[in-house]
């Protein structure tokens, strides 16, 4: 199976993980010859809270580029990615995280994502975005542990 399409979802909550998360998907889709896509994934109220904060009043008005301006994390892995000299795209979603980033996956032929180290029952009474993805995605999923 070629590889045309890798996406690293990057979510509020990632900060200090930016850059591995940028280099693993670096050494994927270099190694695959694929297009790299950058999924900025928000809930509805992380969305707004930003939004608000831009001091905008229409959701439509404010670009990707300032969303990621506003989140550090997401401003590391487009300093990496251009660093490396990849054109990437850029996708914004905004839902329960776990079933945004499954949304964007079916788009992609292989998806990137970080997060904690959990126990099993960290898992059950928390839940878990990185199992919703790991379970859901419709193409294979590289997880990168947050240390």
């Amino acid at each position: 199976m070629a590889l045309d399409t890798v996406l690293l979802a990057v979510r509020p909550g990632d900060e200090g993980h930016g850059s591995r998360l940028a280099q693993t998907l670096i050494d994927i889709a270099e190694a695959a010859q694929a297009r790299p896509q950058v999924g900025l994934v928000f809930t509805d109220e992380q969305y707004r809270a930003t939004v608000t904060s831009l001091g905008v009043d229409d959701l439509e008005d404010v670009r990707t580029s300032e969303l990621a301006g506003r989140h550090g994390t997401f401003g590391t892995v487009f300093e990496r990615l251009e660093a490396a000299g990849l054109d990437f795209d850029v996708r914004l979603g905004t839902g329960p995280h776990g079933e945004t980033i499954v949304d964007m996956a079916a788009d992609a032929d292989h998806a990137v994502v970080g997060g904690p180290k959990r126990s099993p029952t960290g898992k059950a009474v928390f839940g878990s975005t990185v199992q919703t993805v790991l379970f859901d995605a419709p193409c294979p999923v590289t997880y990168v542990r947050r240390e």
